[in-house]
C-alpha cells in the first residue's frame, strides 16, 4: 500500500495542472458538505458542555396556560399538537418543586436577563446578564479558571451582591486581567463584586453553541438589578409573584430514574402549585379589583412535561431545521457533480495509460492489483480535495443563513464526517474508472490504442455528462425560483416608507430611571433630534415595524356576548406610539383623526387606533369610530377607536397584515420603545449626530440595535436572500463543471474519432457537415440531461414550495430560463471541440490510419 502511495504520488505530479483541476473541484464539494454537516451538528448533535450531561433534564409544560398574569419565555421553543411548549415557570413553583423533589439529586432555577448597565472605573458598558439559584455551578459541575463561583451562600438577601463573569467578558472589558477577582463594578447602579472567571468552555445552558452571558449573578439579586415597577402605588418583584412565569428549571437524575418517573414526581405538584398562584393573586386583591378582574374565571392548567436537558433548555429552531435541510441537499447535489465530473477527467487521463496498463498485465500484473493502485491514487486525490475542503467549509460556514453559521462547531465529528466523505467520493468516482480502464486485452500492449476501453470509456463518461447536466438544471432552476422570489419579496408595498430612516434604542431603566423620568427623557430626546440640521422628524414606538418583536393582546369588542370562562378568544398586535408615529414613518390615515399631545396623557381617556384589517376582522358590522373594545371581558370600554389607518406589514413582509391597535406610549406601559428619526438623506450619515445628541442628554446612556429601517425590512427575508445566494453560487459551479465536463467528453471523442471524421472530409463531406453532426451529438446529450432535470424539478418542487413568495412551485418561466442559460454554455462548450473536428486535415487522417 505504501509502493502504491508512492507510486499514485508520482503519478499525479507528472500531471499538475489535471491534479490541481481535480483536487479544487474535490475541495469545494466536500467544503460545502462539511460547512453544512458542521452546521447540523451544532444544530443537532452536540451537548451543553457540562459534566455528564445525559444525566440532565429540562422541565416544560404544553398547552394552554390560564394560570400565569405575567410570563417570559427566551428563545425558541416548539409546538406540539398546535400547541406551544413552554420552558418557565414562577420562583414559588421552583421552591415547591425542591421541596417536592424524590428523583432528583438536585434541580435549580436560571433566566437570562437581558442586557445590564456595567460601569466600570467610571465607564459605562452594557452587558449581557443571566440570573440562577445558589446551587447552579454545583449541579452543573462547573469550577471558576480563576476566584470562584457563587454558591447557595449567595444567594439569598442578606448576602453581599456577588457574580460572575464569562472568559469573553474577562478578555474585552477587563483585558485578561488577573486582578478582576473581589473588583466592585457597579450593575443598575447596584454595587456587585466580582468573585470569579468562568471556563471558556462553559456557554451555559441555553444551547450546546450559544454565546454564553458575560455577567452571571445569584437569581435573589433580581430585585436589586431588575427592580418591579411601581403599579398602583405598589413594586412587587418577580421572585415573590406567584403567578409571574420566568425561570427556567433544570435537574440531574439520581441514578436508574427515568424522565418518565421525573413526570410522575412532579405533574400533581405543578398542577396544585399552579392553582395555588392564582388563588394567592386573586387574595391579594381587594373586593373591587377581584371582582373587575378577568383572571378570576381562569381555569385551564396546561401538561407537565420532562425531557432530557442534554442539549440544553432551546428547541431547534424549525426555520433553522428546515433551511439545513434544504441546503443539505444543495450541497450533496454538488458533490454528486464533483464526483460525475471527477470520474470524467480520470477516464480521460486513463485513455494516455492504456498502454501502461497493457505492459503491466502483460508482465504478470493482475487486474485486482491495478484496480488497488487506481483505487489508492483516486483516494490520494480525494483525501487532498478533503483536506482544503476543510479550510473551504471553516469559511464557508459564514455564508449559511441566519444563525446557522454560528452553530457550526469544528470538533470531531465535523472531521469525522469529512473523512467518511473523503472514503465514499474516494470510491465513488474511483471506482468505474479504474474497472474501465484495467479492462483491456493484452494484445493491446503492441497498439497505440485499445479499442475496447475507449468505447467502454465514451458511453460512461456521456452517462457522467448527463448527470451533470440534469443537476445543473436543478441548481440553475432553484436559483432562479429564488432570485424571483427575492425580488417578489422586495417588490412588496409594506404599507409605510421605510426608507432614511435611522432606528435606535436607549434603556434608561438601567440607569434607574423610573416611567416618568424615562417618559420625559424620551420626549426631550425626540424634541432635540427632531430639531438637528437635515432631520425632518423623529418619532418612537414599541416594538419597531418589521423589526422581529411581536407584541399582542386580547381583544374583546363593547356589545358581543362572551363566555367568561374563554380568555384570549380574539387576538390583536399592538403598538405603544408616540402621537406624530403616523406621519414620521408615513402611514396615512384612512378615517377619523390622530393622536393630540393632550391624549398623551397616563390621566386622559384611553384611546387607540386601528388599522384596516382590524376593522374587517372584529368591526365590520359597522363604522368602528367611537366603538369600545378591552383586553378582557370585563373591560371592554376601556379604549375608544377614533381612528383607522392603512395596514402596515407588522413582523413578516410575505404574511398578511394582521390585525394592529396603536396607544399612545403615555397611556400604556411604555418599556424601551425604538426611537425612528427620518432623515434627508443617507440615514447612515447623520448616526455620529444622533449619537451625540443622546450622550449631550445623558452620557451614560448607551445606543442599542443601531439601524436602518430598510436594513430591518431586509432581514424579514433574509433566509429566502441566503437560499437565493447559495442557489445562484452552486448553479454556477454546477454550470462551469458540467461545461468542463462537456468539452473533456467532446474533446475526447474527436480524438478518438479523428480518423474517421479525416475519411469522411476525404470522400466529400463539408466541413459544416462534421460541425453540424458534432454539435449534435454534444446537444442531444444535454437535451437528455435537461429532460431528467426537468422531471426531477417536477418532482422536487413541493418541498420548496413554503420558502417561494409570488412563484408558482413548477414555474414555466424560471425552467425556461434556466434551459436558456444551459442551453447557451452547453452551445459554447460543445463548439470549440466540434470546430476543431471540422478542421482536420483529411491527408493527417488518412496517414495516420
Amino acid at each position: 500500500m505504501w509502493k502504491d502511495l508512492r507510486y499514485g504520488l508520482r503519478m499525479l505530479l507528472t500531471a499538475k495542472g489535471w491534479a490541481a483541476v481535480v483536487v479544487i473541484s474535490l475541495a469545494l464539494g466536500i467544503g460545502a458538505n462539511t460547512a453544512i454537516f458542521s452546521a447540523m451538528n451544532g444544530l443537532l448533535l452536540t451537548q451543553i458542555p457540562v459534566q455528564d450531561p445525559d444525566t440532565l433534564v429540562r422541565l416544560r409544560f404544553v398547552g394552554r396556560n390560564q394560570m400565569a398574569t405575567s410570563s417570559s419565555d427566551y428563545g425558541f421553543t416548539r409546538q406540539v399538537g398546535g400547541e406551544h411548549m413552554r420552558t418557565t415557570f414562577s420562583y414559588a413553583m421552583y421552591q415547591q418543586f425542591v421541596k417536592d423533589n424524590k428523583t432528583m439529586t438536585d434541580l435549580f432555577a436560571c433566566a437570562p436577563s437581558g442586557r445590564v448597565n456595567v460601569v466600570v472605573n467610571g465607564q459605562a458598558e452594557l452587558a449581557t446578564a443571566f440570573l440562577a439559584t445558589g446551587n447552579y455551578f454545583r449541579v452543573l459541575g462547573i469550577d471558576a479558571r480563576r476566584g470562584r463561583v457563587f454558591g447557595p451562600e449567595d444567594d439569598n438577601q442578606t448576602a453581599a451582591p456577588v457574580a460572575v463573569i464569562s472568559d469573553r467578558f474577562w478578555r474585552s472589558r477587563f483585558g485578561s486581567d488577573p486582578s478582576v477577582v473581589g473588583k466592585v463594578v457597579a450593575v443598575n447602579l447596584v454595587q456587585v463584586t466580582v468573585v470569579g472567571v468562568l471556563p471558556a468552555r462553559f456557554t451555559g445552558i441555553q444551547s450546546p453553541v450559544a454565546e454564553p452571558a458575560d455577567i452571571t449573578f445569584p437569581v435573589s439579586l433580581d430585585r436589586q438589578i431588575n427592580p418591579a415597577p411601581v403599579i398602583n402605588g405598589a413594586a412587587i418583584a418577580r421572585l415573590d409573584q406567584p403567578t409571574y412565569w420566568w425561570l427556567q428549571v433544570m435537574g440531574r437524575l439520581k441514578p436508574g430514574v427515568t424522565p418518565e418517573q421525573v413526570q410522575g414526581n412532579f405533574a400533581g405538584v405543578f398542577q396544585s402549585t399552579a392553582k395555588a398562584g392564582l388563588e394567592s393573586y386573586l387574595a391579594g386583591l381587594n373586593a373591587e379589583a377581584r371582582a373587575a378582574s378577568g383572571n378570576r374565571n381562569r381555569t385551564a392548567v396546561p401538561r407537565f412535561v420532562v425531557e432530557s436537558g442534554a442539549r440544553g433548555i432551546y428547541d431547534v429552531n424549525e426555520t433553522n431545521l428546515r433551511a439545513i435541510n434544504i441546503l443539505t441537499g444543495v450541497v450533496g447535489l454538488v458533490l454528486l457533480i464533483v464526483c460525475a465530473n471527477v470520474a470524467n477527467l480520470l477516464l480521460s487521463r486513463a485513455t494516455g495509460r492504456q498502454k501502461e496498463i497493457s505492459v503491466r498485465l502483460s508482465v504478470g500484473a493482475t487486474r485486482t492489483r491495478l484496480i488497488r493502485q487506481m483505487l489508492v491514487e483516486s483516494l490520494l486525490l480525494s483525501f487532498l480535495g478533503g483536506a482544503l475542503g476543510i479550510a473551504v467549509g471553516y469559511w464557508g460556514k459564514q455564508l449559511l443563513p441566519g444563525s446557522l453559521g454560528e452553530l457550526a462547531p469544528l470538533d470531531w465529528r465535523v472531521l469525522g464526517f469529512t473523512a467518511l466523505v473523503v472514503l465514499v467520493t474516494g470510491a465513488v468516482f474511483g471506482i468505474a474508472p479504474a474497472l474501465r480502464t484495467t479492462r483491456v486485452d493484452i494484445s493491446s500492449v503492441l497498439k497505440e490504442t485499445s479499442r475496447s476501453v475507449a468505447g467502454s470509456r465514451s458511453v460512461l463518461g456521456k452517462s457522467l455528462l448527463v448527470v451533470q447536466v440534469a443537476i445543473s438544471l436543478v441548481l440553475v432552476t432553484g436559483a432562479g425560483l429564488f432570485l424571483r422570489t427575492l425580488d417578489n419579496l422586495r417588490a412588496v408595498d409594506v404599507g409605510f416608507d421605510p426608507k432614511n430612516l435611522v432606528l435606535f434604542r436607549i434603556n434608561p431603566q438601567l440607569n434607574g430611571y423610573n416611567e416618568q423620568r424615562s417618559a420625559a427623557l424620551y420626549q426631550q430626546l425626540v424634541e432635540r433630534l427632531g430639531s438637528l440640521p437635515g432631520v425632518r422628524a423623529a418619532t418612537l414606538s414599541n416594538p419597531a415595524l418589521l423589526s422581529g418583536s411581536v407584541n399582542q393582546t386580547s381583544i374583546f369588542v363593547q356589545g358581543r356576548t362572551y363566555d367568561a370562562g374563554v380568555q384570549q378568544l380574539d387576538s390583536i398586535n399592538r403598538l405603544v406610539v408616540a402621537p406624530n408615529f403616523f406621519d414620521v414613518v408615513g402611514i396615512p390615515l384612512k378615517l377619523g383623526r390622530g393622536f393630540s399631545e393632550s391624549e398623551n396623557n397616563a390621566k386622559a381617556p384611553k384611546v387607540a387606533i386601528i388599522n384596516e384589517a382590524a376593522v374587517k376582522k372584529y368591526f365590520s358590522d359597522g363604522n368602528p369610530i367611537g366603538r369600545r373594545f378591552g383586553s378582557s371581558p370585563e373591560t371592554t370600554g376601556q379604549y375608544e377607536v377614533v381612528g383607522i389607518v392603512r395596514d402596515a406589514k407588522y413582523d413578516s413582509v410575505r404574511d398578511e397584515v394582521p390585525p394592529t391597535v396603536y396607544v399612545p406610549y403615555r397611556q400604556s406601559r411604555m418599556g424601551t420603545p425604538t426611537i425612528a428619526v427620518r432623515t434627508a438623506g443617507d440615514p447612515l450619515t447623520f448616526v455620529a449626530a444622533i449619537r451625540e445628541t443622546v450622550r449631550g442628554i445623558d452620557a451614560n446612556l448607551p445606543m442599542v440595535d443601531v439601524s436602518t429601517q430598510m436594513e430591518q425590512v431586509e432581514k424579514r427575508f433574509e433566509q429566502e436572500k441566503v437560499f437565493a445566494q447559495a442557489y445562484t453560487l452552486f448553479g454556477a459551479l454546477a454550470l462551469i463543471l458540467a461545461a468542463v465536463g462537456l468539452y473533456g467528453v467532446m474533446s475526447y471523442n474527436v480524438a478518438r474519432r479523428t480518423n474517421e471524421i479525416g475519411i469522411r472530409l476525404a470522400l466529400g463531406a463539408r466541413r459544416e457537415q462534421v460541425l453540424g453532426a458534432t454539435m449534435r451529438e454534444s446537444l442531444v446529450l444535454v437535451g437528455i440531461g435537461a429532460a431528467i432535470g426537468i422531471a426531477i424539478v417536477l418532482a422536487a418542487s413541493r418541498y420548496v414550495a413554503s420558502l417561494l413568495f409570488g412563484v408558482p412551485k413548477n414555474d414555466a418561466i424560471s425552467i425556461v430560463l434556466a434551459i436558456a442559460v444551459l442551453a447557451l454554455v452547453a452551445t459554447v462548450a460543445a463548439y470549440l471541440p466540434a470546430r476543431r473536428a471540422s478542421l482536420v486535415d483529411p491527408m493527417v487522417a488518412l496517414r495516420n490510419e
